[in-house]
C-alpha cells in the first residue's frame, strides 16, 4: 500500500509550500492543482471554471463517498456533483499510483481506507497576513483590514466546503494526526522534522 500524506492548511499558512518541501524531501509525488487540472481535462470544461466550482458547497444535501444519487433537476447541481464525484475517482487514482502529499481536495476523507497521515497547517493571523503580502500576487495592495477579511472569508470557505462534504470540522484537531505551526519555524525546517516523523514510520501495508 502506498504512503499518502494529506494536508489541510489555513490560508496563508504555508501549507501549500510546506507540502512541496515535504515531497521534495520524501521523494514522493506532489498534488494540488495539478488535481483541478486533471478533472479539466476529464471533463473539458475550462480550469478556472472547475476550481470555482469544486471550491463551492457542491450539492444541496451531504454526500457520502461512494454512494450513489438521484439526478438533480438543476443542471448547475448536476454538474458540481459530477465534478465533485471525478474528484474523488481522481484522488483515489493518485493515491493508488505512488507515495504522495496531497494538499486539499478533503483528501484526507476521501482516501480514508488508505490511513493517510493527516496534517492541518495553522499560523497566527499576523504571520499569515504577511506571508500573503510576500508570496501572493495583488495582496501588498491591500490594506490591513481589507486583507484580514480576505483570509477570513478563504478559510471559512474552506471550513464550510470540507465540513459539508465530510460532515467533519475542518477546524477540529481531532481529525488530524499532526498540527503544525508555522509561525515561528522556517518551512525547511518543519518539513525536515516532519520528514524524520514519516520516515521512522512503520512501512505502509
Amino acid at each position: 500500500m502506498t504512503r499518502i500524506i494529506t494536508i489541510s492548511r489555513e490560508y496563508g499558512s504555508g501549507g501549500r509550500e510546506l507540502g512541496k518541501l515535504l515531497a521534495q524531501k520524501l521523494g514522493y509525488a506532489y498534488y494540488d492543482k495539478e488535481i483541478v487540472s486533471e478533472i479539466a481535462q476529464r471533463s473539458e470544461l475550462s480550469e478556472s471554471y472547475v476550481q470555482n466550482m469544486i471550491e463551492q458547497k457542491p450539492f444541496i444535501f451531504p454526500v457520502h463517498i461512494g454512494e450513489s444519487l438521484e439526478p438533480q433537476a438543476d443542471p448547475m447541481l448536476s454538474q458540481s456533483q459530477e465534478l465533485f464525484g471525478l474528484q474523488c475517482s481522481i484522488l483515489r487514482e493518485l493515491g493508488e499510483k505512488s507515495d504522495c502529499v496531497i494538499v486539499g481536495r478533503c483528501a484526507d476523507y476521501v482516501l480514508s481506507e488508505h490511513d493517510p497521515l493527516r496534517l492541518f497547517v495553522y499560523a497566527q493571523l499576523e504571520h499569515r497576513m504577511q506571508r500573503c503580502r510576500d508570496t501572493e500576487d495583488g495582496m501588498g495592495d491591500l490594506s490591513e483590514k481589507e486583507l484580514r477579511t480576505r483570509i477570513q472569508a478563504v478559510d471559512r470557505q474552506r471550513s464550510d466546503y470540507y465540513e459539508f462534504c465530510t460532515g467533519n470540522r475542518w477546524s477540529d484537531r481531532l481529525n488530524y494526526d499532526l498540527c503544525v505551526n508555522t509561525s515561528k519555524i522556517s518551512l525547511e525546517e518543519l518539513a525536515e522534522a516532519i520528514a524524520m516523523v514519516v520516515r521512522s514510520l512503520p512501512s505502509a501495508n
